[in-house]
């Protein structure tokens, strides 16, 4: 029950924690005009800047968690968050919107989290928590969507950041009295970014055909909501304050549509051609949004089919990380990963705005849709991802590790001498499971 309670404050922290940025994505666009100096290049760099932060801080801040403390660096970061919610908030020129997103980027705190993570759970449960998490990520964008715009006809852009402050004080409380203390400060590394292990993953060519794919979902995410939101407020004749409306059955729609191809994907084990499919989806969607981008049936349906192909690839991509990073190394892959998510952000916001101030909405689209043709292209060549189990074995014997590494089954060995652990994966349907436990005490993932 306490790891249910760990996993619940953990996921509804980082609910609220990403509910405060994503409110900003549907309105940004559309309310930006009212702040003064605002050109369609400032607004696009306000979208994105807070990723630029956020890559620029999440492994350091991560690492700064296993020297001082989970907690502190947490609550830090969400302080941070706060400062900048506020100073978006007051802000009444677009140089002064720009800092307010860059500091509440600077105040981040996922790798931290994840790390707590590995810290309050057992080995067993970690995947099912960060399941978790994960879903809580999910979960936050939808609502995000729907309550950004509502909250904006009725407040403006300084109401949504002032609700952002307020989310991340929420988070503090929730830091301080529902969250767990560790009781060890160093996370495992197949969980914890790893300084020496960087070249190895940043090097592993699977891996980094990956990392351009998150960074090309998230940069396009940011280049198509520089002019969704207008499209809707023109082709659609939809008010500001009714956009919630359009996006509530939309997501809902695409949430559902996307949840048997991904049981296709992982219970049939067809992740590759799934995975390929949606990125030419997500292509075709764009180029589609590029010509019927004034028909109103066509930005309904169109608009559907893009969300579908995103949710799917958000939750394809990291669960095609965990497959493909070398046993040991996850902690320090998802890191890389992740500060990739967030420079695709930056560079979207930039990329459409620029876009959009110097040519137009058509040629935004269009440099999506190019941009997921090229990922699709780099995507074919990747090797479909074994369906292996990673353990977890307590050993320090060399010999010993020798042995486990010869057994049937077990694919991949990384032996951590310092911890006194030997990370591994296995075929399950081959793994000789009496011989693993002859040889050392099982600790599974």
């Amino acid at each position: 029950m306490s790891e249910v309670r760990t996993v619940s404050s953990l996921a509804l922290l980082y609910a609220f924690r990403m509910l405060g940025l994503f409110m900003v994505l549907p309105v940004l666009m559309l309310y930006g005009d009212q702040y003064q100096g605002a050109t369609p290049l400032l607004l696009g760099l306000a979208l994105g800047v807070y990723g630029l932060t956020q890559a620029c801080f999440q492994i350091p801040l991560g690492m700064l968690s296993d020297i001082v403390g989970r907690k502190p660096v947490i609550a830090g970061g969400l302080v941070v968050f706060a400062i900048g919610s506020v100073v978006a908030a007051v802000a009444t020129t677009v140089e002064g919107l720009i800092i307010g997103r860059a500091l509440q980027g600077s105040g981040a705190i996922a790798s931290a989290i994840m790390a707590m993570v590995a810290d309050l759970t057992s080995e067993e449960n970690r995947t099912k928590a960060m399941a978790a998490i994960g879903a809580s990520i999910g979960l936050s964008f939808s609502l995000a969507m729907i309550l950004g715009p509502a909250l904006a006809a009725i407040k403006g852009l300084s109401g949504v950041f002032a609700l952002s402050a307020i989310l991340s004080c929420i988070g503090i409380a929730i830091v301080f009295f529902l969250v767990p203390t560790p009781t060890s400060k160093g996370a495992h590394r197949d969980v914890a970014a790893t300084p020496e292990l960087f070249k190895q993953s940043v090097q592993n060519g699977q891996l980094l055909r990956l990392n351009l794919g998150i960074f090309s979902l998230h940069c396009i995410l940011m280049v198509s909501f520089v002019c969704i939101p207008g499209v809707l407020e023109s082709t659609l004749s939809l008010p500001k304050e009714s956009h919630w409306q359009f996006y509530l059955p939309i997501l809902l729609l695409a949430f559902i549509a996307m949840l048997p191809l991904m049981i296709v994907a992982e219970k049939k084990r067809k992740i590759k051609p799934v995975f390929l499919a949606a990125v030419l989806t997500l292509s075709v969607s764009c180029l589609l949004l590029m010509l019927q981008h004034q028909s109103f049936v066509g930005v309904v349906f169109i608009v559907f089919v893009f969300f579908v192909a995103f949710n799917l690839l958000e939750s394809i991509l990291p669960s095609l990380v965990s497959k493909i990073a070398p046993a040991g190394t996850k902690g320090t892959a998802m890191g890389i990963y992740s500060t990739s998510q967030f420079l695709g952000a930056f560079s979207g916001g930039l990329v459409g705005g620029w876009i959009l101030q110097h040519y137009s909405v058509a040629m935004v689209f269009a440099f999506c849709a190019v941009l997921a043709l090229l990922w699709f292209i780099v995507a074919i060549s990747m090797l479909p991802p074994k369906h292996l189990t990673s353990l977890c074995v307590s050993i320090a014997d060399d010999e010993r590790v020798k042995k486990i590494s010869q057994i049937s089954g077990v694919e991949e060995a990384f032996h951590v001498i310092e911890e006194s652990l030997l990370y591994l994966k296995v075929d399950k349907a081959k793994l000789d499971e009496q011989a693993l436990n002859e040889l050392a005490g099982l600790d599974a993932k």
